[in-house]
């Protein structure tokens, strides 16, 4: 990583890097008790789906781990070198794969490599329009963040004007989140975070409340925004605009800049509810794909992330972002796994 470079990394990503490995053997749904449309991280009990994933005859590999998949979204719509993304991984072939594939979309690789160790790993079992992801962490939930004071590292987060959290590496990496988010925030600097998965709302309710007094922006889709909802207490967890809404208003540091938070709800509709109108939501339209169209669901909303967050970069108002989202997620939807259209559709007019 060239030193010269580093501000033109607009967009710093932080998360667990993993190699997904991908089958559509949906017997292993019942074999290891998982629910067709749903992520979620292996127990003892279901570590034996990845010898089985790696056995299937339409075994897949793909660059994965869900801020990792946004940070390839982001990089999609910018010119070059503006994406940096940090994680930790192992020294072995899986993070070598991973290299090769942001270096080939334009992502910078910033890995915390731990000798000895294993790159992590996801287990995807595709059913039909469905995806369950089996997450196994390995290398990924050993991240220090003394990785921060790194000559490259530290360069990339004095010069990144935006920063993108994935709700997954706060299982483990709370505290170097907070870290980051307080530079971050304290240097006057816009913070996304993402909620990830309904597991996260609801069994890690406090490393989220730690980081969001530092959010700019909160972007999560329907199953995780009811999580959160009832996790907080709301009435009424399926009401989307007022989960939105209570999110929004939540106490935050920066008072320089509102907080946007941005609810999917698939192919229904987009909610963006921000704190300077929290009583007037607005609803985006999304253009529905037909059945034929979709192939796989899996990285779909990473895509929508990636494409909101390269949006905000380029300056677009958080309209422009949100379809430039929806534009990502519908061209996820079309390819294998969290994967884009290759050469380059424009996505901008």
């Amino acid at each position: 990583m060239a030193t010269e470079t580093e501000s033109s990394y607009q967009l710093l990503c932080i998360g667990n890097p993993l190699l997904d490995m991908q089958t559509s053997d949906g017997s292993l749904l019942d074999k290891y008790n998982l629910k067709a449309n749903d992520a979620i991280l292996a127990s003892p009990e279901q570590m034996g789906i990845y010898e089985d994933i790696s056995n299937a005859p339409d075994l897949k590999f793909v660059a994965g781990g869900a801020a990792q998949n946004a940070a390839r979204g982001a990089a999609y719509v910018l010119p070059p070198k503006h994406v940096v993304y940090v994680g930790c991984v192992g020294d072995d072939d899986l993070a070598d794969k991973l290299r090769e594939a942001n270096a080939r979309e334009g992502v910078e690789s910033a890995y915390l490599v731990k000798k000895g160790e294993q790159t992590g790993a996801c287990g995807v079992v595709i059913t039909g329009h469905h995806r369950s992801l089996v997450t196994t962490l390995r290398a990924a939930e050993m991240f220090d963040k003394s990785h921060f004071s790194s000559t490259d590292v530290a360069a990339c987060i004095k010069g990144a004007k935006y920063f993108y959290i994935g709700g997954f590496f706060l299982t483990h990496g709370v505290e170097s989140a907070l870290e980051l988010c307080k530079t971050a925030s304290g240097d006057g600097k816009a913070i996304a975070m993402n909620l990830s998965a309904p597991f996260i709302p609801q069994f890690f309710k406090v490393q989220l409340e730690t980081i969001f007094p530092y959010t700019d922006f909160i972007i999560g889709n329907e199953s995780e925004a009811e999580s959160w909802g009832g996790a907080a207490g709301l009435s009424d967890p399926k009401d989307h605009a007022a989960v939105a809404r209570a999110i929004a208003l939540l106490p935050k540091s920066n008072l320089t800049r509102p907080r946007v938070v941005i609810i999917t709800r698939g192919a229904d509709s987009t909610v963006v509810v921000s704190s300077a109108n929290p009583d007037t939501p607005q609803i985006h339209p999304i253009q529905k794909l037909s059945d034929d169209e979709i192939v796989d669901t899996n990285g779909a909303g990473d895509a929508f992330a990636g494409g909101f967050m390269g949006g905000l970069v380029l300056g677009k108002s958080i309209e422009e972002a949100v379809e430039i989202g929806h534009k990502m997620g519908a061209m996820n939807l079309r390819q294998v796994g969290p994967q884009y259209t290759w050469p380059k559709i424009q996505i901008i007019a």
